[in-house]
């Protein structure tokens, strides 16, 4: 069991900030701008190959951490057999996962709360072994470095480039999840998956994306598959049940952009004037600041290297250049609300609304160790110490998953 032990002592409770103001986002009616990360839990329950179903366990993950008018977003979740190949990871696409995550979104509506569901493909992060012996896919053919999940060295197991014909068969698919999710599974909506080096990114990227035909070489082209997928999400649920996950100045699986400030700034100007019926109800970033292996001094150093200076002018500190803020004002004239992700606590997610840099503000590890999270910001509680080594599975799977305590249980167990 994780330790329990809080992080500091109660502090000043934020319940009258702006983090606690109503917003009207797409279709959901919040009560408050807490937000649950879509984070990687790898609890669900092997049925078959490649089939993990969301049982009781994942219910009360859910439901415990459901809050009235809060809104959550699921782990990302296999829209096809083989769009991750990771173990553990959910999936709907079969009857059995369908009912499983049934149970999990009443379990969420029960306590007034809204959930949405992330989708997603992996492309290169899955390897050919994992993936049955089907040959993994990507914009290209260049591996990512490294080892895949199950110890697969990466160079070993190739990606070949998607066809046309592939592109357009897995945007139908997208389309397909979504309105399962939404009129099967009980969802109040889906965030499309286009961030953190899969697929959909592995096209935005253009250290990765080297193709020559309508879906490479400009930033239109490289655009191309996540506009035609959202259109086709839009199509099949409203767009206002649809989110999109980006991730700018990622560099996880080996996305390494060139300019990331230009490239996104484009990106968002085309989003921004797509036909309002395809237009995503929010765009949800991911901070510069945030990396899975550099700590943030060290990302922010990394990215100044090649992104800190202006044209014709004095170089700029890299936490003034490298920011979402240029991004959240591009697409705030087209009425899509921003979400901001990475490294947010306590004391630096207030500054960020009320300086206008995000609608709402997603937490994912503070999220995995307090089930009772909203409130404990909202009242001045102290938070749980997370258990980083429990975060993709751990035995037994209930271990840093559904035995980190309420406040109210630290209460009475006289250990607050």
């Amino acid at each position: 069991m994780p330790s329990g032990d809080a992080i500091g002592a109660a502090l000043a409770p934020l319940g009258k900030t702006a983090l606690f103001t109503p917003i009207k986002l797409g279709a959901w009616a919040l009560k408050h701008r807490v937000i649950q990360a879509p984070n990687t839990r790898m609890r669900g329950e092997k049925e078959a190959r490649g089939v993990f179903v969301p049982g009781p366990r994942m219910a009360k993950y859910y439901g415990d951490r459901a809050s009235n008018g809060g809104l959550q977003i699921t782990e990302a979740t296999d829209m096809c057999l083989d769009a991750s190949a990771y173990p553990g990871t959910p999936g709907v696409f079969t009857p059995s996962q369908i009912k499983g995550w049934r149970a999990v979104t009443d379990a969420v509506h029960a306590k007034g709360g809204f959930i949405i569901c992330q989708l997603w493909y992996t492309g290169r992060a899955s390897g050919t072994s994992m993936r049955g012996g089907k040959q993994t896919i990507s914009s290209g053919t260049t591996p990512m470095s490294g080892t895949y999940l199950d110890g697969t060295p990466t160079e070993a197991e190739p990606p070949r480039a998607m066809t046309v014909d592939e592109i357009h068969e897995l945007t139908a698919e997208w389309a397909a999840a979504a309105k399962r999710c939404v009129d099967e599974a009980g969802f109040d909506g889906v965030e499309v998956h286009g961030a953190n080096g899969y697929l959909l990114e592995q096209f935005l990227h253009d250290n990765i994306n080297k193709r020559t035909d309508e879906y490479g070489g400009s930033p239109e082209n490289r655009l191309r598959f996540v506009v035609e997928v959202l259109a086709a999400v839009c199509d099949a649920i409203g767009q206002d049940r649809v989110g999109l996950r980006l991730s700018p100045y990622n560099y996880y699986q080996d996305t390494r952009d060139s300019d990331p400030n230009k490239h996104w700034a484009l990106y968002c100007k085309m989003i921004g004037d797509l036909p309002a019926k395809h237009r995503p109800a929010y765009v949800h970033m991911v901070e510069p600041r945030f990396d899975e292996v550099l700590n943030e001094e060290q990302k922010m150093a990394a990215l100044a290297e090649y992104t800190s200076s202006e044209k014709g002018g004095e170089a700029k500190p890299a936490i003034t250049k490298n920011s979402l803020q240029p991004f959240r004002d591009i697409l705030k004239p087209a009425g899509i609300a921003f979400l901001a992700c990475g490294n947010f606590s306590r004391d630096n997610a207030v500054p960020k609304l009320d300086a206008d840099g995000a609608d709402c503000i997603v937490f994912g590890r503070h999220f995995i160790a307090n089930p009772d999270l909203p409130e404990r910001l909202e009242k001045g509680w102290p938070l749980n110490a997370y258990d980083r080594s429990t975060f993709y599975g751990a035995d037994p799977p209930e271990k840093g998953y559904n035995d980190y305590p309420f406040y109210s249980e630290t209460v009475a167990n006289g250990s607050a």
